[in-house]
């Protein structure tokens, strides 16, 4: 036989659970910058360029106006007696190829890649800052040491192509060195890697840009604009201005527009 207890019990009677004991469900985890295999680097790329794109293109074509209106006037008004950079063996080895002409006036259209990246207005003026110190460094030093490189004649079949005889009449030989072909060349992909990081763009895209820098270096040797050690200079001048306008940005290790 079981016996059982005749007292009543002591266990109190459960109270209901007011709203505000309930634990909150945790917050959904922040999406990331960008989907491996999805297309959202791809939304983030459309998005950034059509972000104030007729005011980008504005700018960049008012600051390459600015910036040739002091090249050709140093070009044509040298204020100091022009010296002639020397040739090195591999300016020697490197002939002229007129492919190379294509490569070296791309630069126009890489140079308006960063900028159109740029996805808020104070990070396309720290940008434009940078490059408009970089190109004023430049002037100056071809204000204080005016250069150009060894005279070269065309070949009869290409003095008459338009785009040489553009060359020969307008970017003359002078103001050499620094190359800044190079020098903005570097600079502005040192930022388009950074920019393509940030969205989350697949590598071929980062070695894209490489290729594309690494045919503009190569270019202007190979149409005999520059030779070896304005190319060199160049890159050390364009490689200090990216690494010291990247590390000018707000917060340490940000890119520009990072979320803060």
């Amino acid at each position: 036989m079981v016996l059982t207890s005749l007292a009543p019990s002591t266990r109190l009677p459960q109270q209901p659970r007011s709203p505000a004991s309930v634990p909150p469900s945790p917050a959904p985890a922040e999406a990331p910058i960008a989907d491996p295999g999805g297309t959202r680097w791809q939304a983030q790329l459309v998005k950034r360029v059509r972000y104030r794109f007729w005011l980008k293109l504005i700018g960049v074509s008012g600051f390459t106006w600015a910036f040739f209106v002091g090249y050709f006037h140093l070009l044509r008004n040298p204020a100091h007696p022009v010296i002639q950079m020397p040739m090195t063996a591999l300016d020697h080895a490197i002939g002229h190829q007129p492919w190379a002409f294509w490569a070296y006036v791309s630069l126009w259209l890489y140079v308006g890649i960063a900028p159109g990246l740029m996805p808020r207005v104070r990070d396309l003026l720290l940008h434009g800052c940078w490059a408009a110190a970089l190109c004023a460094t430049g002037l100056l030093v071809f204000y204080l040491v005016p250069t150009a490189v060894p005279p070269f004649t065309l070949r009869p079949e290409l003095a008459s192509h338009p785009g040489f005889a553009l060359l020969q009449g307008v970017d003359a030989a002078g103001n050499a060195c620094p190359s800044l072909h190079v020098a903005t060349a570097l600079f502005s992909a040192a930022w388009v890697q950074r920019l393509l990081r940030c969205i989350g763009a697949p590598a071929w895209l980062a070695v894209v840009n490489g290729i594309w820098l690494l045919l503009i270096v190569y270019s202007t040797l190979a149409i005999k604009q520059h030779v070896v050690l304005d190319v060199l200079a160049g890159a050390l001048l364009g490689g200090f201005f990216a690494w010291a306008s990247l590390h000018s940005l707000p917060r340490a290790g940000a890119a520009p527009g990072d979320a803060r």
